[in-house]
């Protein structure tokens, strides 16, 4: 006869089989039969988080610094609530999560027993899938198939809810057999025919653009190694989104700087301008297109994405292909060397005066500041941060704000998987917990969040996982006493109504490390802030690093909401120049 296996052992047999080493979770009433069953699984560690939603971003920074899925298990009702900030935050961002949630006993469940919830009807809109689990025998089945879901396509978080008497129960289990490859055929329906229309128009282009996202990065490292190659075979600059950093290498000459309201000066005037729009794995979000109506409005647009839905969503394109980023690139490149084999020699020439065209949207240097003596600017700390860290191996995340950007602008990616930011959802708090996933992935490498002090206070409490499991992350703030980009729209936009986004109450980040376990650092002047960065990147434990800067620094460039691509603010003086009146506030 079979041996017969408990839910909460299945639970444990099913993550092992997918082979996950690490969970992020937190203990409650209704999962306590699969907390006593952990400690018969030696090869799973438990990372135990202070809060529900930092084990969702923790599994987030582990996925998307890994490409695996992150694995976090809570409890029912405000467990599985908490959750649902990071389950909306990984749906944005496309990024592979599993979740598993307690739910009271099956016959308790719609009598509003203590701590339940619709917890699958709660987070329907925000997961890929769900499900709850009725029938012990169908455990196995459901949690194998929610790694699939999780992982295949276009990725995303799925959610199982298991309720404590399934736990209980007693099944046979069967060996799951891992398929070869997590993109299969059916995700990828594009026909030779659109590749060969793709190069034809590729051919015809005089002004082309390669626009990369998320999807890039999402295919893993092979699909950035082929991107590479097909933008050094074309010529083509390119440009990325803000998810897509790293998937081409930031120091590279075509590369032109991230686009968007905070993006280049040279990569939104090419967007507008170009007479071809190749889109490789992005959305046409708000924050890239401005004013729809006069996005890239002279341009033959390609869309090459995995998921069908995401193409004609919002932008119309002229040519759609569905597929997985890698295999089109491979393709496309395979057909270029047979049909085209000296693209780029015959090419250089038609798209010369482009390059000079961009060459002086470049000289701008729209992405300069007027650097102080006196005190730090923010984008010189984010400058010094890089310079001391690009030769090593370094994994940044970010909280969401003005920091957030500077970060974007100022720190070069070479290497995909290497930076953890909120995109879509744009989630404070989403940089501490994301940066203890990634180290728990990375543990000999070096982890910075570059946070602001308002998005960092929301999830601090993270700070003690971080030197209960030894983890040594580095926190490095830039603290202008103000949630900066409120602050940023409300003289911009609000005039100058400054109301309610003064930081009046903030903590000692210096003693609040102390008081973690953790070593704390301020930084004041500019002429002590490489020596302390040092000191920050050679401690080995977890480290706050408060760095005080010029508190009413404005991110520029910015195109306004609402505006197309070609009119950007470049700084106060053009902000001078051009008004801002009340007649152009707008919704952010």
């Amino acid at each position: 006869m079979a041996k017969l296996y408990s839910g909460a052992e299945i639970v444990f047999k099913c993550l092992e089989d997918q082979d996950v080493k690490n969970i992020f979770g937190y203990p409650g009433g209704a999962v306590l039969p699969i907390y006593d069953e952990l400690k018969n699984h030696k090869s799973i560690k438990h990372i135990l988080v202070r809060h529900e939603q930092g084990a969702g971003h923790a599994a987030e920074g582990y996925a998307r610094s890994t490409g695996k899925p992150g694995v976090l298990l809570v409890t029912s009702g405000p467990g599985a609530t908490n959750a649902v900030t990071a389950l909306t935050d990984a749906y944005m961002d496309s990024v592979p999560i599993v979740c598993i949630s307690g739910q009271v006993p099956t016959h308790l469940i719609g009598t509003d027993a203590f701590q339940e919830c619709d917890t699958t009807g709660i987070t329907r809109p925000c997961t890929k899938h769900n499900w709850l689990v009725k029938d012990i025998k169908d455990l196995p089945k459901i949690i194998h198939k929610a790694f699939e879901v999780a992982t295949t396509g276009r990725p995303g978080p799925v959610l199982v809810d298991i309720p404590k008497d399934v736990q209980f129960q007693k099944t046979k289990y069967t060996i799951f057999k891992k398929q070869k490859k997590l993109n299969g055929k059916s995700h990828n329906l594009f026909r030779q025919e659109d590749i060969n229309e793709l190069i034809k128009l590729m051919d015809k282009a005089s002004k082309p653009i390669f626009y990369t996202g998320g999807g890039v990065v999402n295919s893993g490292p092979k699909a950035s190694e082929l991107l590479r190659e097909l933008v050094h075979t074309t010529g083509f600059p390119i440009t990325s989104t803000l998810q897509g950093l790293g998937s081409f290498p930031g120091t590279d000459n075509q590369f032109l700087g991230m686009l968007g309201m905070h993006g280049s000066y040279e990569a939104n005037n090419a967007m507008h301008d170009c007479d071809l729009l190749i889109n490789i794995g992005a959305r046409f979000d708000d924050r890239i297109t401005g004013k729809i109506d006069e996005f890239s409005p002279n341009s033959k647009k390609i869309h090459i994405d995995i998921d069908p839905s995401s193409i004609n969503k919002i932008i119309k394109v002229d040519l759609p292909i569905v597929g997985d980023v890698e295999e089109v690139v491979v393709s496309t490149i395979k057909t270029i060397k047979k049909l085209k084999p000296n693209f780029a020699k015959s090419n250089k020439q038609k798209i010369s005066k482009w390059w000079e065209k961009i060459q002086k949207w470049r000289s701008i240097n729209s992405f300069d500041f007027v650097n102080s003596a006196k005190t730090i600017k923010p984008q010189y700390a984010v400058q010094r941060l890089y310079e001391l860290t690009k030769n090593k191996d370094t994994y940044i995340t970010t909280e969401v704000g003005q920091h957030q950007m500077w970060a974007a602008q100022h720190y070069k990616f070479d290497k995909p998987n290497r930076w953890m930011t909120s995109g879509g959802l744009g989630t404070m708090g989403y940089g501490l917990p994301a940066s203890v996933g990634v180290q728990v992935a990375h543990p000999s490498k070096l982890v910075i969040d570059i946070a602001g002090e308002a998005s960092v206070l929301m999830t601090m409490q993270e700070m003690s996982t971080a030197v209960q499991y030894s983890l040594p992350i580095k926190i490095f703030i830039l603290n202008n006493e103000y949630m900066g980009m409120v602050r940023q729209w409300q003289e911009l936009l609000h005039d100058k109504n400054y109301s309610e986004s003064n930081i009046a109450a903030l903590p000692d980040f210096v003693k609040l490390a102390e008081a973690y376990g953790c070593l704390g650092i301020r930084a004041k002047t500019p002429e002590e802030l490489d020596d302390k960065i040092i000191e920050m990147i050679n401690t080995d434990r977890p480290v706050i690093f408060d760095c005080l800067v010029e508190k009413e620094e404005n991110c520029f460039p910015m195109i306004l909401s609402g505006k197309p691509h070609n009119q950007m603010l470049l700084g106060p003086k053009d902000q001078k120049q051009n008004k801002i009146t009340r007649k152009r506030k707008t919704l952010i």
